[in-house]
């Protein structure tokens, strides 16, 4: 047994010097001292020697265990050098080259004119006003003087989750819900995101976005609201900007106009973008309905107001001289880039 034991020795230092990983090592202390080791199948020879033997074969079998555990931390330390060494050399970092860039975002167009116009009429003394997307019908068109059976209640043209709560088909309804808080001088703009059941084309989508306004005060006109509109496009499209106001009608205000853009694409001459007519409708607008200022307690007897709601999708149209709205919806990094 003290042959095997002395031979046992010299093979595992002869092998545990020849080990290249930790892998190979491992393998090795599994061999010579796992529970089912060479070491361990030589100790439960034991039983046969003498009672004289075994302590001296016990001493010498201790000794070689603590020969082979002490051969193993030390080639264990060798090899994790070695393996750190060579990983440090495969993953050496040439500092003298150039990094990679990061490429910074920027402002979707529609939120680049949307900012503009919210300074402008910022600059006009209106304030910013939000509400929800998702309305009841009596905020989006009772309290609008848009009775029941009024064509744009349909299920063709609007939204419905029930009989009374729907997507908003217009940021009108945040007019009412200020009005309702507070007394004139009123001077807002609400903008946000509508919905309506329109066919999908060059200037329509059934998801857009709005911008409606509100000024509500003693003494207010229609000239009022023609002189703030003509500001507006000025500022953004050029001095030389046309603008069209026609005679319509809207159940929340009266008297009622349309405004129309001449087309930016022909010049007025007619194209498919304005479908032939040479101009391009941007908005409703006109003075608030006395119904409406009724509902939301203020007497129309001292107090006048106009209203108007921007497409500001067309207006970004217009600004940047696109002829299509859907090239703003289809996230192609080739067309947002040049903005």
């Amino acid at each position: 047994m003290r042959e095997k034991l002395e031979a046992l020795k010299l093979s595992a230092e002869k092998e545990l010097n020849a080990a290249s990983s930790s892998q190979a090592l491992e393998a090795l202390r599994v061999r010579y001292l796992g529970k089912k080791g060479e070491l361990t199948s030589i100790l439960k020879q034991m039983g046969t020697l003498s009672a004289e033997e075994r302590p001296v074969i016990g001493a010498l079998a201790n000794e070689v265990r603590r020969f082979i555990e002490d051969a193993l931390e030390t080639r264990s330390e060798e090899i994790a050098a070695m393996e750190l060494e060579n990983r440090l050399k495969a993953e050496t970092l040439d500092v003298t080259l150039p990094g990679k860039r990061r490429h910074l975002g920027h402002k979707h167009p529609m939120s680049i004119l949307l900012d503009e116009v919210k300074d402008i009429f910022l600059g006009m003394g209106f304030e910013i006003a939000e509400g929800p997307e998702i309305e009841t019908t009596y905020y989006n068109f009772t309290a609008l003087n848009t009775p029941e059976g009024h064509p744009s209640r349909d299920m063709q043209d609007t939204f419905y989750f029930s009989d009374d709560v729907l997507l908003r088909t217009q940021t009108s309804s945040v007019q009412i819900r200020v009005m309702e808080k507070r007394r004139p001088p009123i001077r807002i703009i609400a903008p946000g995101r509508v919905y309506r059941k329109d066919e999908v084309d060059a200037t329509h989508s059934p998801m857009f976005h709005q911008v409606e306004g509100l000024v509500v005060d003693k003494g207010i006109t229609m000239g009022d609201l023609k002189g703030t509109l003509d500001s507006l496009f000025k500022q953004i499209y050029g001095r030389d900007t046309r603008t069209r106001f026609r005679p319509h009608h809207f159940p929340f205000t009266e008297p009622s106009a349309e405004v129309d853009l001449m087309c930016f694409a022909c010049h007025g001459t007619g194209c498919r973008v304005c479908k032939g007519e040479g101009w391009i409708e941007m908005l409703g607008c006109g003075m608030v309905h006395p119904r409406v200022l009724e509902y939301c307690g203020i007497d129309p007897d001292v107090y006048s107001g106009f209203a108007f709601g921007l497409g500001t999708d067309r207006m970004t149209m217009r600004r940047y001289k696109v002829s299509d709205m859907r090239l703003f919806f289809e996230n192609d990094m080739r067309f947002l880039s040049q903005f």
